[in-house]
């Protein structure tokens, strides 16, 4: 295949994405609800989002339709909703460490710090195994508090707690580099 054949396989190839984009876009949008009373922020045509936001309305008591809608406001990046909805669903299960783990991304986003820490420490002392919530602590310490010790601390009990699993590499190599004196944050 000659150079210029392979422009023109590449050119067409786009146009039909952007097509296929375009149509499918189409399909998905729909003018919202008039007198919707939702409390929380849905982009028109999120189907989804007011069809759990109904759900709970009629079901408050419903995990399952408080979890799905927090974490579809999650997906959506509407951090004050999710942390709404997870604040509902967490009512409902007090230690589930997942939840408390993605309420603390949304906390996190939001810049409440404090409540971040609270969330991941909480979600990491119900459940022992539950890694995640370690490796956002130490996050939250050294990028959004400064304070390189609490994030080493948190680090060094996701190491303890998980020394062998996929992301134990990434995190001996940024303890190292902290304690060198290194910036591991990436760019923003």
């Amino acid at each position: 295949m000659n150079n210029r054949t392979m422009w023109l396989v590449v050119a067409v190839a786009f146009v039909a994405g952007v097509l296929v984009g375009l149509m499918i876009a189409d399909t998905r949008t729909s003018p919202s609800v008039a007198g919707s009373s939702s409390s929380s922020a849905t982009s028109p045509g999120d189907d989804s989002l007011g069809e759990l936001e109904q759900v709970v309305r009629e079901q408050p008591k419903n995990f399952t339709a408080w979890e799905q809608l927090a974490q579809s406001l999650f997906d959506a990046n509407q951090p004050m909703p999710a942390v709404k909805a997870y604040g509902r669903a967490l009512e409902l299960r007090p230690d589930d460490a997942d939840l408390l783990t993605n309420q603390g991304i949304m906390y996190r986003r939001l810049g409440w710090y404090d409540q971040a820490v609270g969330n991941f420490s909480r979600a990491a002392d119900v459940d022992s195994n539950h890694i995640e919530s370690l490796y956002q602590l130490g996050l939250v310490y050294r990028d959004d508090l400064g304070d390189g010790a609490k994030a080493v601390e948190a680090w060094e009990r996701y190491l303890k707690r998980n020394p062998e699993g996929s992301a134990s590499e990434q995190v001996r190599q940024q303890l190292h580099q902290m304690r060198r004196g290194f910036d591991t944050r990436l760019p923003h």
